[in-house]
């Protein structure tokens, strides 16, 4: 009998590793804001720059992402690893700028977005070359982020900050530079234009080939698996959500399946 529960915990434990080892460390057990403001999105998000004390200029990020990321979102690392100064005079302005509570909730999710965007390449180039960022130790849990005198992990930007912010579009935004992530935008995101751009990443990750929908069939991204509570509030389902944006409709009651997740390096060739 003490065999049977001896074996019994330890497929309980196998499960649970292989669950956290999918779904990217998604719980947010440990994790931690800092500190770090956390503004709530209204339910119709306008862009716009008028309610910030602040406009942080982006322009740097942005630069370096028209250069050296494409269209379909692929990363040119060995390009990027010959602008690492440029990337780091980036990261520190940003860590000279603060996020304040007095902030615009347009201007946090900017922030937020492109310090999480931008850390997750430093790392990659801090590790490359690297098959997969699964490969890195502590990708998501250790506190790589520096904002002001307060660090942070990416895990702990994604869960304890942006997923707070009531904005699931963030979950198309954010990229961990792997092929079955939404791809990484190759502009900036900016407090002017948030709306716009988030509605941009999510039409076109969800009409994607990351996704196989049609009407009475759907199988689609781990992320509407592992991320579900995110897009089923206020009663909406998951189907629900995606019909928002998707080109097919997937009829009511249609059961829904999730692709396997895939972790290689979204790199250029």
């Amino acid at each position: 009998m003490k065999r049977y529960i001896y074996l019994a915990q330890i497929a309980l434990l196998s499960s649970i590793a292989i669950s956290m080892s999918s779904c990217n460390l998604i719980s947010s057990a440990g994790l931690s804001s800092k500190g770090l403001p956390t503004a709530e999105a209204p339910a119709e998000l306008p862009s716009g720059t008028s309610a910030s004390e602040v406009i942080v200029d982006h322009s740097a990020w942005n630069s370096l992402l028209q250069k050296y990321v494409s269209k379909e979102g692929l990363v040119n690392y060995k390009g990027f690893a010959k602008d690492t100064q440029k990337l780091d005079d980036y990261l520190l302005m940003l860590s000279k700028n603060k996020p304040t509570k007095d902030w615009s909730v347009q201007e946090q999710l900017a922030y937020y977005i492109n310090s999480y965007n931008a850390n997750t390449v430093k790392l990659i180039l801090n590790n490359y070359p690297t098959k997969s960022i699964k490969d890195i130790d502590g990708a998501w849990t250790k506190d790589i982020v520096n904002i002001g005198d307060v660090k942070i992990s990416l895990g702990g930007i994604e869960n304890s900050i942006l997923r707070k912010m009531n904005e699931p579009r963030i979950h198309f935004a954010i990229n961990c530079a792997s092929v079955s992530c939404p791809k990484l935008l190759n502009e900036a995101f900016t407090a002017s234009k948030i709306n716009e751009q988030l509605d941009k990443i999510t039409k076109e990750f969800i009409n994607s080939d990351k996704n196989d929908i049609a009407k009475n069939s759907a199988k689609v991204s781990s992320i509407f698996d592992w991320y579900k509570k995110d897009f089923t509030t206020n009663g909406m389902t998951v189907v629900d959500y995606i019909n928002q944006y998707s080109n097919v409709k997937i009829a009511e009651g249609t059961a829904i399946s999730y692709k396997e997740y895939n972790w290689n390096l979204n790199e250029q060739k």
